[in-house]
């Protein structure tokens, strides 16, 4: 079949224009957030990275781009150095007063929430997909991401049937040193109720660890990230830094559990459904097998 003169022309056009679209897209990204970071290379996008903050450490191969600093205290110096058309991060990005410089010098700033609900993160996964020219494999990341959190949320409530929801604490902290607990309105208590677990901390935020603040709580389970150390370390450096917490049902029952800092970090990431099947398993052992 021979096309015609007017058909070849069409052809011809969209091509150029898809080409010309492409092409104005952004290049060279430079991400602040751990959990955004991760959905740009789960998007495609890792190769476009030229720099990331120091919370994003997923996937593995990201710890190899230049570091910007801290997402809360960056240097426009820094970031300008590389070159960027881009920059993407949450609302906890900044100084304001750095973003606008780097807005002045003609790079491109986009603000994502870190809000910690689905909603919010259907919203950032299509902008983001719209930004990469990927917006059909954004769709395809969320409605699996919801899948998985569906297929969570029902096996906490079979469970929650049959078995009360454990009074849970959320430490966060630096080496072992006074820890904050996590409280209402942060992607630490979404977690923690999307693992079946009850937070005893009613307060809002991110609130200093005080021997006070955990009289009378008795957490059945504790669950520690520490931006500076991890494992055994970690543990070790926690209860010698904070011996009442020896003392705890969580600690004499060995219902310690750690959490990677960087999920806490940036709004709902990918990595977070399979690290909440985890904390489930921690949270109702007797039911950990059937996890899902």
């Amino acid at each position: 079949m021979r096309l015609s003169a007017s058909a070849i022309a069409l052809v011809v056009g969209l091509l150029v224009n898809a080409g010309a679209q492409a092409s104005e897209l952004p290049q060279r990204w430079v991400s602040a957030g751990g959990a955004l970071s991760e959905w740009v290379t789960a998007l495609g996008g890792e190769s476009k990275l030229v720099g990331v903050d120091t919370t994003s450490q997923h996937p593995e191969s990201l710890k190899a781009l230049p570091s910007i600093g801290y997402q809360r205290q960056l240097s426009a110096e820094g970031i300008l150095s590389l070159r960027p058309q881009i920059l993407v991060g949450t609302e906890e990005m900044g100084p304001p007063p750095v973003l606008a410089q780097i807005r002045n010098a003609g790079v491109k700033v986009e603000l994502f929430s870190a809000e910690p609900d689905l909603p919010t993160l259907q919203g950032n996964l299509q902008h983001l997909g719209k930004l990469l020219g990927n917006e059909a494999k954004a769709a395809e990341l969320f409605g699996d991401y919801q899948q998985q959190l569906d297929q969570q949320k029902n096996w906490v409530t079979k469970v929650q049937t049959t078995q009360k929801a454990p009074g849970v604490l959320l430490l966060l902290g630096h080496a072992g040193g006074k820890p904050l607990i996590a409280g209402k309105d942060t992607a630490a208590d979404w977690m923690l109720q999307q693992a079946g677990g009850h937070n005893l901390a009613t307060h809002n935020g991110y609130k200093p660890f005080s021997v006070e603040s955990l009289a009378g709580l008795n957490p059945e389970v504790l669950v520690f990230a520490d931006r500076a150390l991890t494992g055994d370390a970690a543990r070790a450096a926690l209860f010698k830094e904070n011996p009442i917490l020896a003392s705890t049902p969580a600690a004499r029952n060995g219902r310690v559990y750690e959490l990677d800092p960087t999920l806490l970090v940036g709004g709902l990431g990918p990595r977070l459904p399979q690290s909440l099947v985890k904390l489930s398993a921690g949270f109702y052992p007797s039911q950990a097998k059937t996890a899902p």
